[in-house]
């Protein structure tokens, strides 16, 4: 995918730029395979908002993306290449040798005819192909990892990224992830090889806030600017600043650049950590 600029007519338009969909070969996804997205706005099970800024946005349909990919020496030919709204990658349609259709996550370079497999066993080195990380050569990058031997795929599922497999160590894989933090998984996970496809789809310059609300993200509101009552941040005259020791979030608390992650199970099988933002001032 390139990405595509416009004549300037407007000023959105002037810096805006769009994704080129000349990768995408069918207009119209698979009926069968598409379930409506409902809107809950950011609202959780008792119908509070736990996410904010959430809200409208374009009506979508979830495409039913095949994570685990269990038809196992089955092999599949792709169909198409076709566009989701609902992620930044493309997804192909495999059509198996039994008739079944399902769809994957697209790596990149992907073209319909081409054929992939799941497999237990090595069958051929190509992207698209998926197998456990056991039996993937070192150096290989992957994606649409499990954490969880036959759960499916559930990191490294984002546009243009992949893991690469630097070694294996008694029951585990490692891998080095997009982020730069090395960890462990179970080395009988299945990945499929490749790079996710559409890499250029973080070069896109949304360009003005009425595409962002098409997303359904609504306006984020500084909390210095609200009323005591509703933010730690409030109050004040004029352009004051946060009066406080430290950022805080609506709830009180510690906020902007400070880590959240406490004592989880996970920790034993991350061997280095990402590299550390500094925080922006």
């Amino acid at each position: 995918m390139a990405v595509k600029k416009y004549k300037p007519t407007s000023p959105g338009r002037r810096i805006s730029s769009v994704q080129d969909f000349s990768d995408v070969t069918k207009a119209k996804p698979e009926k069968k395979l598409t379930v409506i997205k409902k809107k809950k706005a950011g609202r959780g099970a008792t119908g509070r908002i736990t996410v904010r800024h959430k809200g409208g946005g374009t009506k979508r349909f979830i495409r039913v993306v095949d994570w685990q990919r269990q038809k196992y020496d089955v092999p599949a030919r792709v169909e198409s290449i076709e566009y989701d709204p609902n992620r930044g990658a493309r997804i192909a349609l495999l059509i198996y040798e039994d008739g079944a259709k399902k769809y994957m996550l697209a790596p990149v370079d992907l073209k319909i005819g081409d054929k992939v497999i799941s497999s237990k066993k090595l069958h051929e080195i190509k992207a698209g192909n998926r197998y456990p990380l056991e039996i993937i050569p070192l150096g290989m990058p992957v994606y649409n990892i499990e954490l969880t031997p036959g759960k499916g795929g559930q990191i490294v599922r984002g546009a243009g990224s992949s893991a690469v497999i630097m070694a294996m160590e008694g029951k585990y894989a490692q891998l080095k992830m997009p982020s730069g933090e090395i960890r462990l998984f179970p080395k009988d996970c299945m990945a499929t090889i490749g790079q996710v496809s559409n890499p250029d789809w973080r070069l896109i310059r949304w360009g003005k806030a009425g595409r962002i609300r098409h997303k359904g993200v609504r306006p984020t509101v500084r909390g210095k600017v609200m009323n005591p009552v509703d933010h730690p941040h409030g109050g004040g005259e004029g352009a004051s600043p946060i009066g406080l020791k430290h950022p805080k979030t609506p709830w009180g608390k510690p906020a902007l650049g400070v880590k959240t992650r406490r004592k989880k199970a996970s920790d034993k099988l991350i061997l280095k950590r990402r590299a550390s933002k500094k925080r922006k001032r």
